[in-house]
């Protein structure tokens, strides 16, 4: 990535340009269309909102955002479960080589490690529910479909099963078919947010995700 285009994604992240302007650079790796600096920005737009009716350290929260993925790994790799974690270690790196205090990284590293589904590990700050609401918000509602359907593309899932679509008659399964992944992941995760804001987004964008499935089914 260019000097002039980090500069120019760093704009978009104010308050906080001069950090983004920073961190953007160890942000993302890989290909992974979904999880991308597009979806780092979104993220970091559902967490100052949160931020602005939660409150918290902002400067902690937006450096988490930044490189809450700031490690790749593929939904179908057996190592998973250890992305978050892995990501919490290489964003201490980053931050300790910036002179951050022991602090301030401890509490960056804790809201990475939190942030993610799979990890299961209870947020314990402020900034760890933030991240953790506003990275989910990302995978419900209208973006949250898309982003579905294109990891299924990039696993080789099918979109559905033509025979029983619904999974009536059948085991869900969302590694053959994008929309089971609707009931087995998505139209679960309304249900856990950390924080009041974050649930009130939540309940918007679970409603448009049903919307989704209601008119997918409707046209096939």
């Amino acid at each position: 990535m260019t000097t002039s285009l980090v500069a120019s994604l760093a704009a978009a992240f104010s308050p906080f340009e001069a950090l983004a302007d920073t961190l953007i650079p160890h942000a993302t790796e890989g290909d992974d269309g979904s999880h991308d600096i597009a979806h780092i920005l979104r993220v970091f737009r559902n967490a100052m909102r949160i931020h602005a009716k939660e409150g918290g350290d902002g400067r902690v929260l937006a450096a988490a955002v930044l490189l809450h993925d700031c490690v790749s790994v593929e939904k179908n790799s057996p190592l998973r479960t250890q992305a978050s974690r892995l990501a919490a270690e290489k964003a201490a790196t980053v931050l300790a080589d910036l002179g951050w205090d022991k602090t301030d990284i401890a509490a960056v590293a804790h809201a990475v490690t939190a942030h993610s589904f799979s990890a299961n590990i209870v947020p314990e700050t402020l900034e760890a529910r933030i991240l953790q609401d506003a990275d989910r918000l990302d995978a419900i509602g209208m973006v949250g479909a898309a982003r579905c359907f294109y990891i299924a593309g990039r696993m080789g899932s099918g979109l559905y099963d033509p025979a029983d679509p619904l999974a009536r008659h059948r085991p869900l399964d969302d590694k053959a078919f994008a929309i089971d992944h609707f009931e087995v992941k998505l139209f679960k995760l309304a249900d856990g947010f950390q924080t009041a804001a974050g649930r009130a987004f939540a309940t918007e964008r679970h409603e448009r995700l049903r919307q989704v499935l209601d008119l997918f089914i409707d046209e096939i």
